[in-house]
């Protein structure tokens, strides 16, 4: 009798990303932020997978295409766990977790529709802060308005 196979394999990617722990329920939101729907390149993508230190975990890998530190602040913000690796001829040259800035600009709308930023030539500033739970928010340097991750629109 055969082994019964339990793992699908997805092939390596020759040069390029991959994206790891990003929580499970984030996937699409980073795939939307990093406009993968539009990519010419080869993307896979799983959800929901099983992860022994999150749970559930899912993975990005984009062919061909390596980060700028503003992409990988706006991963950081909706996927704080995430890992970014970096393959060249299939091996890993780079390995690192995301890590939040203190401070963003020109990533994030203010979800404050009064504020200058919605009105005028003004970009976008934000400092991050935690709230009394841990729970990150977005401080808008202009208006002072606070946001949690629900309001966050990406510009």
């Amino acid at each position: 009798m055969k082994d019964k196979r339990t793992e699908l394999k997805v092939s390596a990617i020759r040069s390029g990303t991959v994206i790891d722990h990003i929580p499970a329920n984030t996937v699409f939101q980073v795939f939307k932020i990093l406009g993968l729907q539009n990519s010419t390149n080869q993307v896979y993508f799983g959800t929901n997978l099983d992860s022994q230190k999150y749970g559930k975990k899912g993975i990005i890998k984009i062919s061909g295409k390596c980060f700028e530190e503003k992409e990988i602040s706006k991963i950081a913000i909706v996927a704080p766990t995430a890992t970014i690796i970096e393959i060249d001829d299939y091996v890993v040259t780079k390995k690192e977790n995301v890590h939040l800035p203190e401070h963003i600009s020109n990533i994030v709308k203010c979800f404050n529709p009064k504020c200058v930023t919605n009105h005028q030539k003004v970009p976008t500033a934000f400092d991050l802060i935690k709230d009394h739970n841990g729970k990150m928010k977005l401080l808008c340097n202009y208006c002072e308005k606070t946001m949690g991750q629900e309001n966050i629109e990406f510009i």
